[in-house]
């Protein structure tokens, strides 16, 4: 025999036979066609969600009702008695300077002040949002308020 790639052919036992199923009785594979008997398996495809007659996982969990907005707008909250604690009188806040001096982490779609707790000294406050208490409470220490625009995020 000669040498040639005309003559190539995979080693002797690297191939198999394609299993042709369903082909009648002469095929090697005919009546049950390699499924078994009877059963679900030899039917049909079973459901890939299907647990065997456990009720399934989707009836186990309970339902999460109503909606969850999708633009909902957080806001970092800070109140009075923290800015009493760590500001001066005269100081001016700023949201960037609350974040610089480690009071806040993040300040998410702006900042907005509560009013719990009390004020003594005048301070300027800039600041997204403003509750009624924490404005009524800065502007009697003599201070003032300074409402900003929303944060771009």
């Amino acid at each position: 025999m000669s040498i040639g790639i005309h003559n190539i052919q995979p080693s002797a036992g690297s191939t198999h036979r394609r299993k042709r199923v369903g082909r009648g009785a002469g095929s090697g594979h005919g009546k049950t066609s390699t499924r078994g008997h009877k059963g679900n398996k030899s039917r049909g495809q079973i459901n890939p969600n299907f647990e065997g007659g456990q009720t399934p996982l989707h009836r186990r969990l309970p339902q999460i009702r109503g909606f969850k907005p999708v633009n909902k707008k957080f806001y970092a909250l800070i109140n009075l008695y923290i800015l009493e604690e760590n500001f001066e009188a005269g100081d001016t806040i700023t949201p960037e300077l609350l974040v610089e001096k480690g009071i806040l982490r993040d300040l998410h779609a702006g900042l907005k002040v509560l009013g719990t707790g009390e004020v003594t000294k005048n301070l300027t406050v800039q600041a997204q949002k403003f509750s009624e208490t924490a404005a009524e409470k800065l502007k009697a220490a003599g201070g003032t308020i300074e409402v900003l625009a929303a944060r771009k995020r």
